[in-house]
């Protein structure tokens, strides 16, 4: 029987099959390097699921930011709910690394904010992968950085048996020994508590279950799995294995060879200092690390533990660091790494060691840290693009790397809806922002949206205050408007709210509103990054959703840039109007149901009730407690990480009382 199946009401359209065909045979051929080419609307995500299940291989599926991280797992959620579906994001709300500045003499201290509800899911991603063979991890740029050693995570697990007999005591330390505390009054996730020969742990990775163990002597009579909130037996287990708290858990023995090893580099290291004559640089690391080992060896943790991660996990200098990817290849077989969007993800992989290293240097030079610390790193691109046995590459526009190294480029060109590419019209930029009104105006008479994309921040915020004068109900977007607020801004273009999004480089990868009809492109000629042809193909892209969707270009000129991407929109607009005659397909508009948000008012009645929690029986706190739980779950599994916060947060408050 296949482990991976998908679960969908459609069936390959279009360009899909053959696509489907050719990356899964060159695949199952043992070709490293494959590319999907796909255009906007095309289905790309739904070609990649059936891809999966063709080549039947575990698969790690990584982009270049959070936001599509999340659009994926939600999709793919779906596509396999009988699958183990993983989300591995950075885990951190808020993160500031630590620096020194030598000019100012400015050392920046890390400050870090940790998401539990995301570092539950990191764990729930890295357990799964040492315990199933049918797994599929979406993962942004963290999946390149350093994780424990995976064979040291696996090592460090606890599996009882139903029958068996296992000492108490010793059941007890090795739980400690894994990291979980003992927490009888207020049991959470990574504790355990402990009633007579009862013993309850909630494992780190779990949501809202707990594993019960009962003993009669020393012998385990029961193993079950019950709900968190209500204490309810969900269900019976013949056995359970349980793993550590983090993937940085390492054995007392090895923390102990850990220690020696650093204390040995601190001592060769001071040395240099003294033979160089830097006394302050000598004494700033010598209280520093011996501060460290102090609470290394008392607590097994010490803050930025991370930059002695060579030490802990026994590599060498300059060895390839351990990631996520280092987890799919201790399964043993085959998996697969998918690059969505990689046309920006690759690019950003690249940068990635060489901004942590040049921030590193400068704090080893000048003793804030050990050199091994510089091998606390992410993956350079080299290590990178040969780590996994197969590649495929996913983007409408692709770079010269994807191409060349690709055995097979499959194209996606027809969309399974029959849209066509955008019509692509130029415009003189002189006086185009009036020109632009008169076209937004006849889009706006239609109950159709426009996206206006423009080059600065002060452009965007004063056009749409031009606009708004003039009485088109208009918002705009850049990189300083957090990520909840983007999303109630499209949420609010989608249901009319308003017709007009002015933008910068937000409007190109992944931004889905069927709705809109008008792309306008200001000052097109402008040759940069903005306006490459990799961008422009992006952002005209938006408009291949509608089909009335067309791109105006306002420009002096036409530039090299310009003139590549009308080209390719024009051959690819060729091609599938060929196929909608041949097939006798009428383009229809894409209908993407419109998520609903959790609505406030739905916690009206709960507001009502913390207010008289002094008086609230304990049935009806739990009744409560209960309500809140469901609602978190909810927000959870929505992705709604912040309101799931906000009510774990009401949650424990109510706990406390």
């Amino acid at each position: 029987m296949a482990k991976f199946k998908v679960v969908s009401e459609y069936e390959p359209a279009g360009d899909q099959p053959q696509a489907i065909k050719a990356l899964s045979d060159s695949i199952i051929k043992g070709e490293k390097y494959n590319t999907l080419l796909g255009v906007t609307g095309s289905g790309k995500t739904y070609t990649m699921a059936k891809v999966i299940e063709k080549t039947q291989r575990p698969t790690l599926i990584m982009t270049h930011n959070k936001t599509l991280a999340a659009q994926l797992y939600s999709e793919f959620k779906a596509f396999f709910p009988n699958n183990h579906v993983e989300y591995f994001i950075s885990y951190y709300d808020y993160y500031q690394p630590e620096a020194y500045i030598p000019r100012s003499d400015l050392f920046i201290e890390k400050d870090s904010s940790i998401n539990e509800e995301l570092e539950r899911l990191r764990l729930s991603a890295t357990a799964s992968l040492l315990s199933f063979d049918d797994v599929i991890v979406i993962a942004s740029v963290s999946a390149n950085y350093g994780l424990g050693n995976p064979e040291e995570y696996k090592a460090m697990v606890q599996r009882i048996e139903v029958g068996f007999e296992y000492s108490q005591k010793k059941f007890l330390l090795k739980l400690v020994e894994m990291g979980y505390k003992r927490n009888d009054k207020f049991f959470d996730r990574s504790d355990f508590r402990v009633n007579g020969d009862v013993i309850d742990i909630f494992p780190a990775y779990f949501e809202d279950e707990f594993i019960r163990v009962e003993f009669f002597g020393d012998e385990v009579e029961t193993i079950s799995k019950h709900e968190y909130l209500t204490n309810t037996r969900i269900k019976e287990l013949d056995e359970v294995i349980i793993y550590s708290v983090n993937p940085f858990v390492v054995s007392n023995d090895k923390l102990a060879v850990a220690v020696k090893q650093i204390e040995e580099e601190l001592k060769q290291r001071l040395e240099f200092f003294k033979q160089e004559d830097k006394q302050v640089e000598y004494q700033r690391l010598k209280q520093r690390v011996e501060f460290d080992l102090e609470m290394i060896e008392s607590t097994g943790m010490c803050k930025g533990i991370e930059n002695y991660a060579r030490h802990l996990t026994g590599q060498k200098p300059e060895e390839t660091p351990y990631s996520l990817i280092s987890y799919f290849e201790q399964m043993k077989e085959d998996f697969l790494l998918i690059v969505d969007e990689s046309h920006v993800s690759l690019p950003q992989f690249r940068g990635m060691h060489a901004a942590d290293r040049s921030r590193k240097e400068v704090l080893v030079e000048y003793g804030f840290r050990l050199p091994s610390a510089l091998d606390n790193r992410p993956l350079k691109f080299d290590e990178f693009i040969n780590k996994a046995p197969h590649f495929v590459f996913v983007s409408a526009t692709p770079n010269e790397l994807e191409l060349e190294k690709s055995a097979v480029v499959a194209e996606q060109i027809i969309r399974p809806t029959g849209l066509l590419d955008p019509v692509i019209e130029i415009m003189d930029s002189e006086y185009q922002v009036e020109k632009l009104y008169d076209e937004i105006k006849k889009v706006v008479e239609k109950n159709e949206r426009v996206l206006v994309t423009v080059l600065t921040k002060k452009m965007a915020e004063e056009l749409a205050s031009y606009y708004s004068d003039l009485g088109i109900k208009v918002k705009y977007m850049h990189s300083e408007i957090d990520a909840i607020e983007r999303n109630q801004i499209i949420r609010e273009l989608r249901l009319g709210e308003f017709d007009v999004l002015i933008g910068i480089n937000l409007l190109r990868e992944g931004l889905d509103i069927p709705e809109t009809s008008l792309v306008a492109i200001l000052d097109a000629d402008k040759e940069g990054f903005l306006r490459s042809k990799t961008s422009l193909i992006q952002t005209m892209g938006r408009g291949a959703r509608n089909e009335n969707g067309r791109v105006i270009l306002f420009a002096k000129r036409i530039t090299g840039s310009m003139q590549f991407a009308i080209d390719e929109t024009n051959r690819r607009r060729k091609i599938q109007e060929e196929y909608n005659k041949k097939h006798n397909i009428t383009p229809k508009s894409t209908k993407r149901k419109l998520d609903q948000n959790l609505k406030l008012e739905e916690y009206d009645d709960l507001a009502w009730k913390k207010q008289k929690l002094d008086k609230m029986p304990a049935s009806e706190k739990k009744k409560l407690l209960l309500e809140l739980n469901k609602k978190m779950k909810k927000a959870s599994s929505e992705l709604n990480f912040e309101e799931a916060i906000r009510l774990r947060d009401e949650i424990d408050k109510i706990k406390k009382l």
